[in-house]
């Protein structure tokens, strides 16, 4: 029976390894080849990879796979995305190389802000609050000059801060209600730095404002913190061209594909269960960009997913139409992203991500990464309504299968040989696989 351990975090990192060992693998040796196998050969690179988190044994690799072609905004690019998911990166790639004999990606960010808020409890008159934020309003923004002022140099900063009164959802409910420009970085740090003050600065303002009663004035901040719901930071990617040059299936004529691809959008918008998956597709190529460039991938999936349900019901994130014989196919999604700082500035393969992308600003990362969603999903749907996703998707998953029956490659290649012009499935190639092998030994 496992038991628990104090001081763990004390522990070094071999002491670390050898305890999860033995209190939890039946061969304690094996268990710590195979963590040690993924350090890096290079001690001061995997020093800098323990550092990044708390009691690190070792490194969770993913791969990081490239889809070039992106026409975007007159501009090619090629797409880094690590992703672990078979087809991803082939579905982008071909669908980048369908529209850039189209035109292209054209991708605008609509708008940068982002927010932040000082939670607090107030029991007294709302209108003496309101009065008396008012009157200190200007003090948020010189006590936090000494946090703000390199992001001023930058052209970011504090945009405004209201006070809002959600005393109709909670009893004595208030809000400091801030937005923020921070320019290139994701802003996280400089946010919640800023909120923090503000909060020292509501509570001290309002024990000396002598037009509070001693109850006013013992205001009671619950937490000071950004949100991810960046609904004032928004990118929208679009894809258009004549109905007639979007088929590439001859069994369908292009007015039948056009519109059954409008159709299958359709659905995404009104029915929750299609749209939940219709949207993981779409994250399939946002996530992939987003950890690549060392970017929050978690901030980013809460604030679209909160996003899909603004209207009150969860719905597709992607729209289509038909319109005077032009197909138009778009995206407006928010994505708070930063190409400064953080893993950034740390992470070497982040920066290797970043300089492939030609060293982005954040509005240009923003843009691209709304295009990869876009794509994915583009490519997504052209599978539905053609040939089906599962074809292409598992003979993509053939070499994931081949690898869990520890194939020779003698058996790989009469594998994929056989699996050309035979459909995919684990039962199949498992069936395959065991018909191999007793042909082998007999």
């Amino acid at each position: 029976m496992n038991k628990p351990i104090a001081g763990f975090s004390k522990l070094s990192k071999e002491e670390k390894i050898r305890w999860i060992a033995a209190e939890y693998f039946s061969n304690p040796e094996e268990s710590i080849s195979v963590i040690k196998n993924y350090w890096n050969s290079d001690a001061k690179l995997q020093q800098l990879h323990d550092e990044f988190i708390e009691n690190t044994i070792t490194n969770f690799y993913l791969p990081l796979g490239v889809a070039p072609n992106f026409l975007i905004n007159g501009k090619y690019y090629t797409i880094p995305m690590a992703i672990e998911e078979s087809s991803v990166v082939a579905a982008a790639a071909k669908a980048a190389k369908f529209w850039s004999e189209r035109g292209g990606f054209k991708a605008t960010v609509l708008n940068t802000e982002k927010i932040g808020q000082v939670h607090f409890i107030y029991n007294g008159n709302p209108s003496k609050l309101e009065e008396f934020f008012n009157s200190i309003k200007d003090r948020f923004f010189t006590e936090t000059e000494s946090i703000t002022k390199n992001m001023q140099k930058r052209g970011g900063g504090i945009l405004d801060i209201l006070l809002k009164d959600k005393t109709d959802l909670l009893p004595n409910y208030f809000q400091l209600h801030a937005t923020f420009e921070t320019k290139d970085s994701m802003g996280a740090n400089f946010i919640n730095s800023c909120l923090e003050q503000f909060a020292k600065t509501l509570k001290s303002e309002a024990q000396a404002y002598d037009l509070f009663t001693e109850e006013e004035k013992n205001i009671q901040v619950v937490m000071s913190i950004l949100s991810n719901y960046v609904t004032d930071c928004i990118v929208r990617a679009e894809v258009s061209c004549p109905a007639e040059a979007l088929n590439e299936d001859k069994n369908d004529t292009s007015h039948d594909f056009a519109e059954k691809f409008v159709r299958a959008v359709q659905i995404a918008e009104v029915e929750p269960y299609r749209a939940v998956t219709h949207n993981k597709g779409i994250m399939n190529g946002v996530d992939a960009v987003v950890l690549a460039t060392g970017n929050d991938f978690r901030a980013v999936e809460a604030a679209v997913h909160a996003y899909a349900s603004k209207s009150g019901k969860y719905s597709s994130l992607s729209h289509a139409k038909i319109e005077n014989g032009i197909f138009s196919f778009w995206i407006e999604i928010p994505l708070a992203l930063g190409t400064v700082g953080g893993l950034t500035t740390l992470h070497p393969l982040v920066k290797v991500a970043l300089e492939m992308l030609e060293k982005p600003s954040a509005k240009e990362l923003m843009q691209i990464v709304a295009v990869a969603g876009l794509a994915q999903n583009f490519a997504a749907l052209r599978s539905l309504t053609t040939t089906g996703i599962q074809d292409g998707h598992m003979k993509m998953h053939l070499g994931n299968i081949i690898n869990q029956f520890e194939a020779s490659d003698e058996e790989r290649q009469l594998i994929v040989d056989h699996f050309r012009n035979n459909s995919v499935s684990h039962a199949a190639v498992a069936n395959y696989i065991e018909s191999l092998r007793k042909s082998a030994l007999n």
